[in-house]
This record gives C-alpha cells, structure tokens and sequence, in this order.
C-alpha cells in the first residue's frame, strides 16, 4: 500500500503544521491502531480502508467543504468512516444514534449535512430528503488504492460539533483542519501525548468535542481503544478494561473519575497511566487525592481546559501539590486575555473573563453569522486568528506564572458531569410542553445528594412532572432533562419583575416516591437492601417496590453510585446496565436476587 502524502496546512497566522492525514500516512503499517470489541486493524488497514471510502464518497461528488454526518457508535467503523471522510478532504458531523430522533433530525439539518452514515441498512436516516447511505456500503472490500488524502488548506472544514445553545437550539461549531492538526502538536508540546506508540482510550461520546482530543492521537501513530458504553458507565469493567488494554491514556471528566479510583489504586501499585481530566472543574478533595497519586508514582493526572470554538483544549496544568485547583497555563498555539468589563486586560491576582486568540481559534458558528459575530470578536491586539478572539464567557483568576484559576460562568452556561448545558435551551424545552405557562431551570447542589438540573413550571392546564419528563427524554439528551421538577402556583420576581433564581425553592426530596400508604407493609430482603440504597444515592426518605430509580431523578452517575454501594454491602458485581433494564425496584431486587444466587452455587 503506498502513501501520498498532502501538502502541509497553513494556518492563518502564517505558521505551518503537519496536517494530520500527513502524519498517519507514515504510521508504520504493521502497528496496532484500532481497537474495537473483538475487531483490531493496524495502520496499513486502516489506511486502505480509508482509501476505498474516500474513492466511494468522491464518487458520490463529496469533497472539501462537504460534511458528511456520521450517525454511528463507538466502534471501528467511526473510526475509519471518520479517516475515510477526511482522506476526501470533506468535514464530519458527528450524531450519536442515542440521541432523541427529534434532536438527530435537527442536527444533520441545521448543518446542511450532504450525506448521512448509518450504522445498518435497514436504520432510518435521522432526516427526509438526505442522502442515506449504511457504513457497510463504504466499507465493503475493494481494489486496493493508494492512501492519496486530497489536499486542502488550513481553514477547509474539518468537523463540525453542536453544542448547546443560549437561543433554545444547539449550535454547530466549525472547526477547520489546521486548528485539528495544530491540537495534536500542541498537547506534545506540552508533554501531554508523549509516549511513542501510546495506547489512547476514546471514552467520550463522538458528538462531544473530547473525542477530537483522543481520535487525532491516532494520527501520530498511537492506539486508539474504542471504549462501549456498557464498559464507560461501569467503574469495575472500565478498570479492567485499563489493565488489559494497558491504556497509557484516558480522558474522563472528574465526576466519572472519582469512583473509579478507588479500583485503580486498590493494589497500590504504579501504572503507566496519565487521566485527562476536564469538562468540569476539580473539587479541592479530589485534585488533593489526585496529586497524592502523582507523588506517589500510582498514576499522573493533567488538568485540561477548552471551549469546543477553541478546538477542544486551551489550558493544561498538571494536578501536583497542594493549594486550590488550577487549569494551568494557555497552550502554546493560542494566547489568552483576561480582560475587565471594559477590556482592560487585568493584573496579576485579578480577575475577569478569559478571551482566547490564535490559529486554534474556530471559524465560527455555522449558518449564524450573528452569533459568531457576538462570540468571535476583534482581538484587541489586533493579531491573531484572522485578528478574532473567542469570548469564551469564562471568568478566570490570573495566578502567578501565567496559570490561570476558573471562576465559573458569566452567564446561563452551565457544565455537568463534563457536559455543557445553555439553561434557556433546557428552560425554552420546559415552556414549550404541552400544558406549561413558565419555566425556569437552574443547577443546584443539593438535587439527590449531588449537582443536578432543576426545572421550574407554572402549569396551564394539566401537566405533571412525569409527563414533563417523558415529553424531555423525546427532544433532549438525556444530561440536558432535569433531575427534578417542581411546580409552582407563582413565580418569586425581584423589584425589577424578573424571576427571582435565589429564592426558588429546593425540591422535595424525591420526585413524586409512592405514597407510604401504598407499599406492601413488608419487603424481601433483597427489595429492602436497594430501597435503602435508592434513599441514600437519591436523598429519598422513603422508596417503594415500585418506584422507578429514573422517574425518582436517578441519572448515569447515580447508577455508577448505586451499584458501588451494592458491591461494597454485598460483594456481588451488579452491572450499570442492570439498573438502565431494570429500572423499577422490585425487577432490580429480583435480578440481583439471580446475581446472588449464582454467586452461592460457584463457592459451593
């Protein structure tokens, strides 16, 4: 298989990198690169079959500028339906097939997507009038062809990736393939990928711009690891999966690293791992136990940060010493300001909102001139990427040595659990259901015992919070549907008419348990171990045999939660994926009736 190599990307600051298709065509072939399930494919295979799916995309008139949206799970066909596209020069747009179809249908839309990629034959496409075409089509065997990846400039579109948006509909953001393949040479400049031959593990969901972050490793020559979702969602099988896979790589937000620590550590011993850890801020107790892992050699941590219009990652710090959290330092490609309310920039130890310039700085939003325009403003040192710097709407302390402190949002932004979140999306999906007059959603620390959405309505009819919830789950991912709902008779306002947030009230509990009167007077043993635990893991004060840990607020972090107190009261390994099937108590409790007794029947 020869390799013709495309030219090197320019950036428009004038810079030039490799780009990225540049650097995987001289991967040696033999080498491990994918891995998937049962699946492997080395650098030689993977760049035939990139070849044959860019020859059958160009066939289909796909070239640069195209996008092609890829509605496919994690697994090698993404992967090298990903290469594929880009060896045509053309853009991905990724759409995670979990999504509600309502949301799938909106995205390949609103991108104006040319073609979309389906995982089977028989799939509906997630829009009318699209292009559709199964992955296998592209994939099936061929003639052997040179990897000859058409040749672009820096600023052809890359990708594009929505996110949430402040309007009520989710915005796509453009990233184009200088800024991709900077990214890469970027975090081994900062000593971030560094290990030759690497073993990466691609743990985020392709429609969050984390998953760049790990696929561009690919193109260095490491080993990409497809984590599923039954593995990601539970600690115990995801530990596993570090040990027999050997990753020296894992990016995870804090809140899914902190369970499984404790499996990582509880031999003591090193290992060859570094956590990327981000999409959230890190709580002083969990940076402190994290850095006391760095000191002791057991695994290294980095703490990273970056708004997807800045091609994923901005800032690095590693998680070493003692003191409050920090993001570290701006990466070498973009430099940062910290600007007051009237951008002046601000002295060390002061604070304001971080702007960000440079070649990784994206090319907008796409289809809103607007609001790329309100977002993407003129750099006030009038350099940078096409002389624009990104409002990232963060508010940041400048701290000695260039490191930066993150202070939170400026406005409706929110992050949980790794995911960014605009309220007024969520808060304009409450309004328009069936039956409600006002909404308001907020993010509050004490929604079952953690951090969760709550929505607030004043109803117009009748609705009920189950109906809300239901009507949610079929237009939202499931991290954007609140946790709890309560409803209101009237709205607090301040003296100037506006909802008054602060003095919203806390919600019950738990979110409509059975009522007391309706639950048999005594339950089995098993049935009584998880209403003790649903109590506990969703602050509940009392739970019945058929209550519904999702409909109580339960959500993927609980689960993980609930399924490591039953390992630790009962020694018996409940999969996360058990509670997603059986939801309703009395099923769980049967099921792990079933898990205890054939645990007995082995030790017998």
């Amino acid at each position: 298989m020869t390799a013709v190599l495309p030219e090197r990307s320019r950036t428009r600051a004038g810079s030039t990198v490799p780009d990225l298709l540049e650097r995987l065509a001289l991967a040696p072939a033999d080498r491990t690169a994918v891995v998937a399930g049962g699946r492997a494919l080395d650098f030689g295979e993977l760049r035939a079959e990139a070849a044959r799916i860019a020859a059958r995309l160009a066939a289909r008139g796909i070239g640069p500028e195209s996008v092609v949206a890829l509605c496919l799970p994690r697994g090698a066909e993404l992967v090298t339906a990903l290469i594929g596209t880009l060896t045509a020069g053309a853009a991905y747009l990724p759409v995670d097939p979990k999504l509600p179809a309502e949301r799938r249908r909106y995205l390949v839309e609103d991108a104006g997507a040319d073609l979309v990629v389906t995982a089977g034959a028989d799939d509906e496409p997630p829009a009318a009038g699209i292009a559709h075409l199964p992955v296998g089509a592209l994939t099936a065997p061929g003639p052997d062809l040179p990897f000859a990846p058409v040749a672009v400039g820096g600023d052809t579109l890359a990708y594009v990736i929505y996110t949430s948006g402040s309007t009520g509909r989710p915005k796509g953001v453009e990233i184009g393939r200088a800024a991709a393949s900077a990214l890469l040479a970027e975090l081994e400049g900062a000593s971030i990928a560094v290990t030759e031959g690497g073993r990466v593990g691609w743990n985020a969901s392709p429609s969050f711009d984390a998953s760049v972050q790990q696929w561009v490793r690919l193109c260095r020559g490491d080993t990409l690891v497809m984590i599923d979702d039954e593995t990601r969602a539970d600690p115990a099988l995801l530990a596993a999966l570090i040990d027999d896979e050997a990753l020296t790589d894992l990016d995870i937000t804090p809140a899914h690293a902190d369970p499984l620590l404790d499996l990582l550590t509880a031999d003591g011993g090193p290992r060859p791992l570094t956590l990327l850890i981000g999409g959230e801020a890190l709580t002083p107790a969990l940076w402190g136990r994290l850095a006391g892992l760095g000191a002791r050699g057991v695994l290294r941590t980095v703490n990273l940060y970056g708004p997807t219009e800045c091609t994923v990652d901005a800032t690095a710090g590693w998680v070493e010493g003692e003191g409050a959290p920090h993001i570290g330092g701006v990466l070498p490609g973009l430099r940062m300001r910290v600007l007051d309310e009237k951008l002046n920039p601000v002295a060390e130890g002061g604070s304001g909102e971080l702007y960000l310039a440079g070649p990784r700085v994206g090319r907008g939003y796409r289809g809103r001139p607007a609001l790329t325009a309100e977002r993407f403003v003129a750099d006030a040192a009038g350099e940078g990427y096409g002389g624009r710097m990104y409002r990232t709407g963060d508010r940041v302390r400048l701290l000695p040595g260039g490191r930066l402190a993150y202070l939170g949002r400026a406005d409706g932004q929110i992050k949980l659990r790794g995911h960014r979140i605009e309220l007024p999306e969520v808060e304009a999906a409450v309004a328009a259901s069936p039956g409600v007059a006002e909404a308001a959603v907020v993010l509050r620390d004490d929604v079952h015992g953690a951090p969760g959405l709550v929505a607030y309505y004043r109803a117009a009819g009748h609705v009920t919070a189950a109906a809300l919830r239901e009507r949610l789950t079929a237009v939202l991912p499931g991290y954007m549907v609140p946790a709890a709902f309560v409803a209101l008779e009237r709205f607090p306002v301040t003296v100037g008419g506006k909802v008054d947030r602060a003095a919203l009230p806390a919600p019950a509990p738990a979110d409509a348990p059975s009522p007391a009167a309706d639950r048999p007077a005594d339950l089995t043993a098993s049935q009584a171990l998880i209403a003790g635990v649903w109590a506990a893991v969703l602050g509940a004060a009392s739970v019945g045999p058929d209550d519904n840990f999702f409909k109580l607020g339960g959500h993927s972090l609980l689960a993980i939660k609930l399924v490591s107190r039953v390992r630790a009261e009962l020694g018996v390994s409940l999969p996360v994926k058990a509670v997603y099937a059986n939801p309703r108590l009395r099923d769980l409790a049967a099921h792990l009736d079933t898990l205890v007794a054939a645990a007995a029947s082995q030790d017998s």
